[in-house]
């Protein structure tokens, strides 16, 4: 999440935004991004009331206005988080790989780089599930941006408006629509699972059971 917000300032940055830095929001210090409620208190009251886990960061400060150019700054700024965890989630894969090699040839240190193996594992299945959920088109979440361009202007207007409900929306699929929420999400299942079958060869035996 903290490289997702990052990636949001900084693109915000290089469209002309200069708000995330000014607030020292442009870093990598997991602090700076924590939000009391999505970080902390949403996560724990969601976990005890129905057995999921759900949270996020505090969000990086944009202001649209800046951009050199509205709509496809927007667009971009949009984006970077989403290609930012696809990107992590092919280096978490493709990190797996070499851990396997080396621990085959240094056999001591199988144990600590299979754990560090089944880590990059759940690398790569966070960074889908973030990358995929932020592409639902439910104002305000980052694929919004890009679905509210493909409407008409007043049409547009007035689907960013539900920005106001969204988090409500989010809740309502995440309970009574979960069967619409896994449809959209099978992609990153599915992208999951072949990459674990191309890694599984090269995986050392895992000392967790």
């Amino acid at each position: 999440m903290v490289a997702h917000e990052y990636a949001h300032g900084y693109a915000a940055l290089r469209q002309g935004d200069t708000t995330a830095y000014e607030l020292g929001r442009l870093t990598f210090n997991p602090l700076k991004h924590i939000d009391p409620f999505m970080t902390v208190l949403l996560p724990l009251m969601t976990w005890f009331s129905g057995g999921f886990i759900f949270g996020g960061a505090k969000p990086v400060p944009v202001d649209p206005r800046k951009y050199r150019n509205f709509r496809r700054g927007d667009i971009i700024v949009s984006l970077a988080g989403i290609a930012t965890n696809l990107v992590l989630a092919l280096l978490c894969a493709a990190m797996i790989v070499p851990l396997g090699l080396l621990g085959r040839a240094v056999p001591a240190a199988a144990t600590s780089l299979a754990i560090l193996q089944e880590m990059m594992r759940y690398g790569v299945m966070f960074n889908l599930v973030l990358a995929f959920f932020n592409l639902l088109p439910i104002p305000p979440l980052d694929g919004s941006h890009v679905a509210k361009y493909l409407l008409p202007p007043a049409w547009g207007l007035r689907y960013a408006q539900l920005g106001r409900f969204g988090f409500l929306i989010v809740l309502l699929f995440l309970t009574v629509g979960r069967r619409w929420l896994a449809l959209w999400m099978s992609p990153a299942e599915s992208l999951f699972a072949a990459a674990n079958g191309l890694v599984t060869p090269f995986l050392l035996p895992s000392p967790i059971s």
